[in-house]
């Protein structure tokens, strides 16, 4: 199929582009240029155009939960967050017994190869018993190098990130090993102090997941995980802008320092993202979502977000101060480059044809993925 969209203001990383034209052809971006309008195409009449949304940390959505082993399950959260401008995702999983982790692995691989989900993100099991967070506790386990095998001998290339807390026995070991596999490593619920966490960096870590959550705060006498992982350039941030896990003054601290090039806005979205608040579960713990919140009933702590991306993106432009150019760049071309998805996260050619179509109040209208229409106007 050939179609060529016109009349847009096109978001890139760069610059906002009036009179913006796209040319497109099967699943693949042909050509962007400016121009007037040409015969046949389609006029988005002066509406922002962004390339999809790319998440890289997400557990759930619309009532389906990734870690569910449900197929069904699955298929809803990914066309939860697909609604939502979200045209690549990675499904996260929490921690859990090594069965049931081969278990859900399982059930998510016919959707990694029909490219439903990007991957699969194991956070936890091998994170910190002060850090865990809404993680079993009594799961938690440092990194054995058998079961690592064992995980990544029954996914494949399935298993595209992993985070773990580099200050348990065999962390920065494990970190090596995955590397190895092809698997991208992030630094996260941990307590490890600033030599720990420079020693995972040096040995392939390249994410901090969720920055400045569930990590020890910057301190003057100890600087721990946050200054390293924010102070080397090898390393992308991800944040959560949702207003509940990190203040935006904080997330534009957090820009301000590293760069959009270096953070990666995610959801870490839970079963009730774009979903009625109510009781749920993450893994195996009970949670209670309220007033926007997802906090675990035992403790309440925080369980995960309810977020979905293009409401990321309101944030991110009328809370933290970013621009739209700075903007796609966190939310689309970030997270792409740093899970090695060549052909997402930007509009030009060549690259797979994804994108939203929002209005100047930044409300999505359309969603194209790979060259379909698959919300808004057919």
């Amino acid at each position: 199929m050939s179609v060529t969209l016109c009349g847009m203001r096109l978001v890139t990383e760069d610059d906002v582009i009036e009179d913006a034209i796209i040319a497109i052809e099967g699943e693949r971006v042909v050509g962007v240029r400016r121009g007037s309008r040409p015969a046949g195409a389609i006029d988005l009449e002066g509406a922002l155009v962004m390339a999809g949304f790319v998440d890289q940390h997400c557990h759930g959505g619309g009532q389906g939960d990734f870690f569910s082993a449900d197929i069904d399950q699955i298929r809803t959260a990914a066309a939860t967050h697909l609604a939502h401008g979200t045209t690549t995702i990675v499904a996260s999983l929490v921690t859990a017994t090594t069965e049931d982790l081969l278990a859900q692995l399982a059930a998510l691989r016919p959707t990694v190869a029909d490219g439903t989900i990007a991957g699969v993100h194991l956070e936890g099991p091998w994170i910190s018993p002060q850090e865990c967070g809404a993680h079993d506790i009594t799961l938690l386990r440092s990194p054995d190098p058998a079961e690592i095998e064992t995980l990544l001998d029954a996914a494949g290339s399935d298993i595209a990130m992993v985070t773990l807390a580099p200050e348990l026995a065999g962390g920065v070991a494990a970190t090596e090993q995955f590397v190895d596999a092809g698997v991208v490593v992030a630094v996260g619920h941990t307590e490890a102090d600033l030599a720990t966490t420079r020693a995972a960096i040096d040995s392939g870590a390249t994410v901090a997941t969720h920055l400045l959550n569930r990590m020890p705060v910057l301190h003057k006498r100890s600087p721990g995980p946050v200054l390293a992982l924010m102070d080397d350039p090898r390393v992308v941030c991800e944040l959560i802008v949702d207003g509940v896990h990190i203040d935006p003054e904080m997330v534009r601290f957090v820009i301000d320092h590293v760069g959009p090039d270096r953070v990666a806005a995610v959801t870490d979205a839970m079963g009730a993202a774009g979903a009625p608040e109510g009781r749920y579960k993450i893994g195996y713990l009970d949670v209670e979502v309220a007033d926007g919140q997802a906090r675990l009933t035992s403790d309440g702590a925080l369980a995960g977000s309810v977020l979905t991306l293009d409401t990321a993106l309101v944030n991110l432009v009328t809370k933290c101060g970013q621009s739209l150019p700075d903007a796609t760049r966190m939310l689309s071309a970030t997270p792409a480059r740093t899970m090695g998805l060549t052909d997402r996260g930007r509009l030009a050619a060549g690259m797979r044809a994804d994108l939203v179509v929002l209005d100047d109040q930044l409300s999505i209208s359309r969603v194209m993925r790979a060259g379909t229409w698959v919300s808004g106007p057919q």
